[in-house]
C-alpha cells in the first residue's frame, strides 16, 4: 500500500481512459499509487514478460483463502477489498475488464465477488470460510458505524471514512469509493504519514510514547508557531508521492522539545482533518470523530484532535478492532441472516471524551504550508 514506486503509472492509466472524471465514473475512484490497478501496470511496464504470465490476479487475502479452500478452480474475494483494487466498481458490482486490459494487456481470471456474511467454502478439516474483507472495513465492522460516525484510523497510515447508503464518487481522486462489508458502501480518504511521524518525532526527542504527550501537551495549540509537513514518504492526501516533511516557522524562541512534540501531532491532523473536509464534500455529515489505531492511545492525541475537529472527538478504549470485525463476520457466516449479529463486548476500559475546541490558526498555518511548497 505504501510502496510509491507505481505512482508514474497511475497518472498514466488516468489519462489513458480520459481523466479523472472517467475512472471516479466507471469504479468510483481515481488510481492512485497503492492501487492494485496501478501496480498491477507497473508491473507490465517494468516486468512484461511476468505480466504476459500472469494467470490469475488476487489479492493477499483471496490468496489465503483460495489456498485454504485447497486450491480450487476459481478464486473468491469480498466486496470491501475488491473496491480498492480500481477495476471493480461497488456501484455495479461489476468488474470492469476493459481496466483490468488497459493496466495489464489481456484479462486474467478474476476471483468472485462474494456477497457480504456469505460461506464461500471450507477447509480440508471441515471449518467453514467467511469472505473477509480490508482492514478498514474490518474496523467498521467491529465499531458498527452509523450514519454521522466518521472514523479516523491512526495506524502507520492513516485513514478516515464513514459508512454510506449509497456509492460515492469524487473525480478530484481524494476520497476513494469503496464498499464497506455490510452490502453498503465506505467512502476512504488515505494518508500515509500517521503513526510514523509520531514515533520518528519520539525518537529524535529520545523519548517515549508518554513522554511524547507530555511534551506535547506542554505547548499551547499551535506549538509556538511551529508547522509540520509531516510528509516522510510522500504523501496520498493531499497526492504527492514525492513530497518529502519540511518544518515551517522556526525561530529561537519556538524551536523546543515542547513545541516540536505538539507541532508532530498537529502535522499529523492536517492532511486527517482535510480528510474529514473531504468527506463532507461527497455527503457525509459528521456528529462525532472515532479516533482508533496505534497512536489513538497517545494520551495527547485525543486533546490535540480536538482543536483540528469541530465535531466531538471519542477514543474507543484501545483493541484490534479489525480483528474484532473479522470475528464478527465470522459469527454472521455461521448464524445467517440479513445483518451482522450484535452483542455487547465485555467492558475494556473507558471512551475517552473530548468536546471540539477548534483553533483555526492551526489548521490555516498547515494550508499556508502546503500551498507555499506544492501550490495545493
Amino acid at each position: 500500500w505504501n510502496d510509491t514506486r507505481s505512482a508514474p503509472d497511475a497518472t498514466a492509466l488516468v489519462d489513458e481512459l480520459g481523466g479523472p472524471e472517467a475512472w471516479a465514473s466507471a469504479v468510483g475512484s481515481v488510481p492512485v499509487a497503492a492501487f492494485t490497478v496501478s501496480k498491477v501496470r507497473w508491473l507490465a511496464r517494468n516486468e512484461p514478460e511476468n505480466a504476459r504470465r500472469v494467470a490469475s490476479l488476487m489479492l493477499p487475502h483471496d490468496y489465503l483463502t483460495w489456498l485454504l479452500s485447497g486450491r480450487p478452480k476459481s478464486a473468491v474475494t469480498d466486496r470491501g477489498e475488491a473496491s480498492g483494487t480500481g477495476y471493480w466498481s461497488p456501484a455495479d458490482g461489476a468488474y470492469r475488464e476493459d481496466l483490468v486490459r488497459l493496466a495489464l494487456g489481456h484479462v486474467p481470471s478474476l476471483p468472485r465477488v462474494a456477497g457480504p456474511g456469505e460461506a464461500i467454502g471450507e477447509t480440508a478439516t471441515g471449518i467453514v470460510l467467511g469472505p473477509g474483507t480490508g482492514d478498514n472495513m474490518g474496523a467498521a465492522l467491529a465499531l458498527d458505524v452509523s450514519p454521522g460516525d466518521v472514523v479516523v484510523s491512526l495506524g502507520t497510515s492513516g485513514t478516515a471514512f464513514a459508512g454510506s447508503s449509497r456509492p460515492t464518487s469524487d473525480a478530484t481522486g481524494i476520497v476513494a469509493g469503496f464498499a464497506d462489508a455490510t452490502g453498503n458502501y465506505l467512502p476512504l480518504v488515505c494518508t500515509l504519514n500517521a503513526a510514523r511521524v509520531l514515533t520518528s518525532t519520539a525518537s529524535l526527542l529520545g523519548v517515549d510514547f508518554d513522554g511524547l504527550a507530555a511534551l506535547a501537551l506542554a505547548a499551547a495549540p499551535g506549538s509556538g508557531g511551529l508547522t509540520l509537513l509531516p510528509y516522510f514518504d510522500g504523501e496520498r492526501t493531499p497526492n504527492l508521492p514525492d513530497a518529502r516533511g519540511s518544518l515551517h516557522g522556526i525561530t529561537r524562541e519556538n524551536l523546543t522539545p515542547q513545541n516540536l512534540a505538539r507541532a508532530a501531532i498537529e502535522g499529523m491532523f492536517g492532511g486527517l482533518a482535510d480528510a474529514v473536509d473531504a468527506l463532507v464534500g461527497v455527503g457525509v455529515a459528521p456528529r462525532r470523530i472515532l479516533l482508533v489505531g496505534g497512536a489513538a492511545a497517545n494520551p495527547a492525541v485525543g486533546a490535540v484532535a480536538a482543536t483540528l475537529f469541530d465535531v466531538p472527538v471519542e477514543v474507543p478504549p484501545p483493541g484490534e478492532y479489525v480483528a474484532d470485525g473479522a470475528a464478527r463476520q465470522a459469527a454472521w457466516v455461521l448464524a445467517g441472516g440479513e445483518r451482522p449479529p450484535t452483542w455487547r463486548a465485555a467492558s475494556v476500559g473507558e471512551t475517552r471524551c473530548f468536546e471540539p475546541a477548534p483553533v483555526p490558526a492551526i489548521r490555516a498555518a498547515y494550508g499556508q504550508a502546503r500551498e507555499a511548497l506544492f501550490g495545493r
